[in-house]
């Protein structure tokens, strides 16, 4: 099961080995590569004179784009580690439980379908004693976020690898998710694995009847991302990550020396 996680977490990460800037170039969808940037620096006049043509400027534009391909990669790991983590501990008959959408209109009228990174569906789950730890759960988080009426068909997550960001727009479309995970029967929560989060979002989503649960070390299933997936899920989330720790480094260490290398 480790390896299976681990697998599962580090496989969009590795994806970034593969990062390379595009300067603009869009039909060029694989990025440009050295040489393709030295010719095309060294062919605009003014970036020639003043010695941007450099491979040292290639390899800041390849670490800058590709530290933020990381961050998305990593997230995008988070994400599928805990969802197969409700899939195995739930032990649903359908995976597609553990996934939840739905429709909404665009402002030129289209339909888009949204999709919220996983789901604990009550009706669905076949583990007994975490279905019941779970509906005592959403009982006394929605007690503590003041909610009076208790979603009924469970609960929906938005996985993130952190939150450093103050954006505004966000925040907005993360609330309208909620809003409608509600209309829906569903407890939104925001499961954010880093502890990096600023203080003001927090309560701003708890303001808005969001849950949030974060990485900090923790007993408290309400407020810590790994207290929530030992003590309701029933897996140590904590120990999968310091068993696995060296090998995630490794790997972590292996993708940042290829984009910090201008070849």
């Amino acid at each position: 099961m480790s390896n299976k996680y681990t697998e599962l977490f580090l496989a969009p990460i590795q994806k970034c080995r593969e990062y390379k800037p595009k300067f603009g170039e869009s039909q060029n969808a694989d990025g440009v590569s050295l040489e393709g940037f030295l010719e095309l620096y060294g062919n605009d006049p003014f970036y020639s004179w003043i010695g941007l043509d450099s491979g040292l400027m290639y390899a800041a534009h390849k670490a800058a784009g590709g530290m933020t391909s990381i961050y998305r990669q990593i997230g995008i790991g988070c994400e599928h580690l805990f969802r197969e983590i409700i899939i195995d501990t739930t032990h649903y008959k359908d995976r597609d439980f553990a996934l939840w959408s739905y429709e909404t209109k665009t402002q030129s009228g289209k339909t888009k379908t949204l999709t919220l990174d996983g789901r604990l569906e009550l009706g669905e789950i076949q583990n007994i004693e975490l279905k019941n730890r779970l509906q005592k759960w959403i009982n006394a988080y929605c007690k503590e976020l003041s909610v009076t009426q208790i979603p009924k068909n469970g609960v929906v997550f938005e996985v993130r690898q952190g939150y450093k960001s103050k954006d505004s727009k966000r925040q907005n479309a993360d609330i309208d998710n909620a809003t409608v995970a509600y209309s829906n029967g569903y407890l939104p929560v925001f499961a954010i694995f880093s502890s990096q989060i600023d203080s003001d979002i927090v309560l701003r989503y708890r303001n808005n009847r969001c849950g949030i649960i974060t990485g900090i070390s923790s007993n408290n299933s309400q407020t810590s991302l790994f207290a929530f997936c030992k003590e309701i899920l029933g897996y140590d989330l904590t120990n999968f990550f310091k068993d696995n720790s060296e090998k995630i480094k490794q790997e972590i260490n292996s993708v940042l020396k290829t984009l910090l290398d201008a070849n």
